[in-house]
């Protein structure tokens, strides 16, 4: 059942782009509304727009994205001066510069009030930021950038692990495609979970993506090791949470003495083997208990932990929640535990989504809302 009925008018939804913009930050979470609005449009007679979608920018016509494919802006920034409902501004290798604009900058503070939701996309978030529209806020933004935002603007409240963040009105996601996690959230907001599912399986994407922004940083730092060896190592844990990881262990692996071993994996890495090792493990952890039907337990075991206990201390400290809490979070009530097995998360190459099942395609049929 869809949570409110659309609007007479379509919600008009623009992100901010500007030269060097990543390109996903802007295509991503347009074609989630676009869709949405497509699905919509399809399931009513007469058809009705649910969304208009377009591209804001200093000045109106094409410029170039970071990846050097070029993008078109509907309108300039001046010749906006309301009727917006939702405004995002993307984020990129052009951020640097779009921060430092005071045009852009001072039109977001005056377009702030007017709009029902503004938020960003990835490093969107410095923009805002810099605009002074996130001071005093719950804010995230990339998992590489958090620590940036913070030093920079100690106003702000940056959470490094979640996919987006809601403080009131105002929206942050993490980086690059979990812009489309944000405009999920948005449709499901705006019209409920059944229609922000058939988005999802239109886009083959999942509807909550499981687990924070975390799980991304810890497996990209297993590519951070310029030998050889200690790449395959990192591989090599990732598969085997399991498996004995002391650094007697890991050291023999690649024919290294362990105290060696442990200053080049700390200096090659950024942490030191024991806390990777515990990273790895916890995140193995996480994705069994989201998965798979076992017990706290048997999630322990095959984690790589001694004990429950253990694993419970362990997520305290990285997850802030215990394994159960954890569990629940993906558990509302009634619905079904997965009956499969959870697979190992291996390193993606690149800052992407974990080699999991999105949802699934959506059928040729038209999505149909349940009827009243």
């Amino acid at each position: 059942m869809l949570a409110s009925m659309p609007p007479s008018t379509p919600r008009r939804i623009a992100v901010v782009a500007f030269p060097g913009v990543q390109i996903l930050d802007v295509a991503g979470p347009l074609e989630v509304f676009a869709v949405a609005a497509r699905l919509l449009a399809d399931a009513r007679t007469p058809p009705i727009e649910a969304y208009a979608v377009e591209i804001l920018a200093r000045d109106a016509g094409p410029f170039a994205a970071s990846s050097g494919l070029h993008l078109v802006a509907d309108r300039a920034l001046r010749q906006v001066r309301g009727g917006l409902d939702t405004l995002l501004v993307a984020g990129g290798q052009g951020t640097a510069a779009a921060v430092e604009d005071p045009v852009l900058r001072a039109w977001l503070r005056r377009m702030a009030p007017r709009v029902r939701r503004l938020g960003s996309v990835c490093s969107g978030s410095f923009i805002l930021a810099a605009a002074g529209l996130l001071d005093g806020r719950r804010a995230t933004t990339h998992w590489a950038w958090c620590q940036e935002l913070a030093a920079r603007h100690p106003a702000v409240r940056v959470e490094p692990d979640p996919i987006f963040v809601r403080d009131g009105n105002v929206y942050t996601s993490a980086g690059v495609t979990a812009g489309m996690d944000l405009a999920l959230a948005l449709v499901e907001e705006d019209h409920g979970r059944e229609l922000a599912l058939a988005v999802a399986r239109q886009l083959v994407l999942f509807l909550r993506r499981p687990g924070g922004q975390s799980q991304f940083s810890a497996q990209l730092a297993a590519q951070a090791a310029a030998h050889e060896p200690l790449r395959e190592l990192q591989t090599w844990i990732v598969d085997h949470p399991d498996a004995d990881l002391s650094v007697p262990s890991l050291a023999r692996r690649v024919a290294m003495s362990p105290r060696n071993f442990a200053r080049v994996f700390t200096r090659e890495v950024g942490m030191t083997p024991a806390r990777y090792v515990e990273a790895i493990r916890v995140e193995s952890a996480r994705r069994r208990l989201e998965e798979s039907p076992d017990g706290v337990d048997g999630v322990a075991a095959a984690a790589g932990f001694g004990s429950s206990e253990s694993m419970r201390r362990a997520f305290l400290r990285t997850v802030r929640v215990g394994p159960q809490a954890y569990r629940n979070r993906f558990r509302p009530a009634g619905e079904a535990t997965p009956a499969r097995p959870a697979a190992p998360v291996r390193p993606t190459g690149g800052a992407g989504r974990p080699r999991s099942s999105p949802a699934p395609a959506a059928p040729a049929a038209r999505w149909r809302p349940a009827t009243r």
